[in-house]
């Protein structure tokens, strides 16, 4: 096993340059450009990202999910305040996220401390779903034990008729989280290795400070 996972390439398409010198002061305004690029060349679902949390004793999960939002107040996604990860951020709202685009060889990594957004801003977001993805949220019970799929599919088709019914119907649990970064740290892969991180930590009051870090 360890020779076949030696043998897979890394990089093996033409990588994007990198000038930290030339990188903007604020990272939010950093990650929107290289989010742009990736979508330009193609990377599949540049959105995903994986979301690291720890419950209050400490043992981490990890999970893919969809990034909502990039702003001045930090990066936001959403879930259910009963699932795993809703249950751990409110034992503990300490939490990562990063992304990988590997067909540019770049990475994102935010470390923060999270918080839920109001009522008002979690319902817009709800509301933004698609029907099934209302359905589904409303069946909830995320990552709970299943009788069947069977069973699950006449929840389905229940919470399908109810959002139906009740277009404006919010999911009570339904919580946009909004991660606040300590730091935001960039990573652009290189051929021979000689990777450049730049590194944004938060200083207080908006301001950053920009850090080059070793490979």
């Amino acid at each position: 096993m360890r020779d076949r996972l030696r043998a897979i390439p890394v990089f093996a398409a033409e990588l994007p340059g990198f000038d930290p010198a030339s990188a903007p002061d604020d990272p939010a305004e950093l990650f929107v450009r290289w989010l742009d690029h990736a979508v330009e060349a193609g990377v599949p679902e540049p959105h995903v990202v994986n979301l690291a949390t720890a419950d209050a004793a400490g043992r981490v999960a990890s999970r893919f999910l969809i990034l909502k939002d990039v702003g001045p107040h930090g990066w936001s996604f959403a879930s259910g305040s009963t699932s795993p990860k809703g249950l751990d951020l409110d034992a503990n709202p300490h939490a990562a996220l990063a992304c990988y685009w590997p067909r540019v060889g770049r990475q994102i990594r935010v470390s923060g401390t999270v918080a839920p957004e109001d009522p008002q801003t979690n319902a817009a977001d709800f509301l933004a779903r698609s029907p099934e993805a209302r359905a589904e949220a409303l069946v909830g019970g995320q990552s709970r034990p299943m009788e069947s799929p069977a069973q699950h599919e006449r929840e389905l088709v229940e919470a399908r008729e109810r959002v139906a019914r009740e277009p404006s119907l919010v999911a009570p649990e339904w919580t946009l989280y909004t991660l606040a970064p300590a730091y935001v740290e960039f990573w652009q892969g290189d051929k021979d290795r000689n990777h450049i991180r730049l590194r944004y930590n938060a200083v207080g009051d908006g301001n950053w400070e920009r850090v080059l870090l070793r490979p």
